[in-house]
């Protein structure tokens, strides 16, 4: 596997100016991967690489606004992460709290609005009013959409809409024939989040993780070999730019993709 300590390819200069002008994904989620890692490979403990994660998310949310990206959905804490060790999990949920304390201000004064998905009866009575507060706090922003995965699963989150279609049948509110795409999408609960444009994964792993599986069903997908920690600005820039040279087909020819442009 390569080594997650390479950097970054940068585009040159002429493939950096193609690709001036050219729009960025409208939503960017990333899987967040290699705090431990990196902690590890400095002799230090595993709580040590989170707090060093939590920068890289600050930058990370600063250049996705710079290059406009409407939505950032990041992976926090995935419902199997809980089977980690008491320690480390621990530690994750007192930098979750913290995070939502000394945070969530200064992403309103940038117009961020913040949602937090994911199964919240998991957490403490402290971190869910935090929680409430955080969106409540954001509610009105205009600007970029961070959306934070935390005890998230995809798998659940497709369980718990069809749980949600079910209960509008038995109650007489909908027919089974009227189930489709768009009312699945509906019951997914995250309102206006447009599906996936890119997922960024980081340190070199090649798997989706049980992240936002409905929402990722005709994503672009970016694999960095950096570990969490060390990706930054640029990172993200090159991820976005290696987004910008594809071509998206939807399951269309590339004739057709011509037609639609002309």
């Amino acid at each position: 596997m390569t080594s997650p300590q390479l950097p970054e390819k940068q585009p040159d200069d002429a493939s950096a100016s193609s690709l001036a002008g050219e729009a960025p994904p409208s939503h960017v989620a990333i899987i967040m991967d290699g705090n431990n890692r990196w902690a590890r490979a400095r002799g230090l403990s595993g709580v040590r690489g989170h707090r060093a994660g939590v920068e890289t998310v600050r930058a990370v949310i600063q250049r996705a606004a710079e290059r406009e990206v409407q939505t950032l959905s990041l992976f926090a804490f995935s419902s199997e992460n809980w089977k980690r060790p008491a320690a480390e999990v621990n530690a994750l949920m007192e930098l979750f709290l913290m995070a939502l304390k000394r945070e969530v201000k200064k992403l309103n004064e940038r117009n961020v609005r913040l949602s937090i998905i994911g199964e919240q009866r998991g957490f403490s009575h402290a971190i869910q009013k935090h929680i409430q507060r955080a969106e409540a706090l954001t509610a009105g922003n205009t600007g970029m959409h961070l959306v934070i995965a935390a005890n998230y699963g995809g798998q659940w989150d497709i369980a718990r809409a069809a749980r949600t279609l079910a209960e509008q049948v038995a109650a007489g509110e909908l027919s089974p024939a009227e189930i489709d795409e768009a009312c699945f999408d509906t019951a997914m609960g995250i309102e206006d989040v447009p599906p996936v444009d890119l997922c960024i994964r980081t340190s070199g792993e090649q798997r989706l993780s049980n992240f936002m599986l409905w929402q990722l069903a005709y994503a672009e997908l970016h694999f960095s070999p950096l570990l969490w920690p060390d990706f930054g600005a640029e990172a993200f820039d090159a991820a976005l730019n290696d987004f910008c040279q594809r071509r998206r087909r939807f399951g269309m020819t590339d004739e057709q993709i011509e037609a639609q442009g002309a």
